[in-house]
C-alpha cells in the first residue's frame, strides 16, 4: 500500500514540509500550483496550495520557519557526524511525528 493511498492530503502536507525546507522540486511545485484551483474548490478556501494547506491544517504562520530551523539543525548535526540527510525522508518523518493520522 502506498503512503498516500486513501490519504491524498498527506502528500500535500509532505510537500508543505519540503517547500518549507527549500527542497520541493520545481516540477512538483508547478503541479501543485496548477492544481490549486481544484484544491480551492474541493476545500472551499482560497489561496496558493501552500496557504490552503496552512488554512486546512490550522498551521501557525511561523511554522515554515520552525520546520526550516529543525531541518538545518538536524542536518548540521548529521553532517558533523559524517551522515547525509534525505529531505524527503525528513519530510515524511516530520509529518508522521507531528501530524499523525
Amino acid at each position: 500500500m502506498s503512503r498516500y493511498e486513501g490519504k491524498p492530503f498527506l502528500k500535500l502536507i509532505d510537500c508543505y514540509v519540503l517547500s518549507s525546507i527549500g527542497h520541493l522540486d520545481a516540477q512538483q511545485e508547478y503541479t501543485l500550483n496548477m492544481m490549486a484551483p481544484k484544491l480551492s474548490a474541493a476545500l472551499g478556501i482560497s489561496g496558493s496550495w501552500f496557504e490552503m494547506v496552512e488554512t486546512q491544517m490550522e498551521f501557525p504562520p511561523n511554522l515554515p520557519l520552525k520546520i526550516k530551523q529543525i531541518w538545518e539543525d538536524g542536518k548540521a548535526k548529521a553532517e558533523a557526524s559524517g551522515y547525509t540527510v534525505d529531505p524527503e525522508l525528513f519530510a515524511r518523518e516530520f509529518v508522521d511525528t507531528n501530524f499523525p493520522t
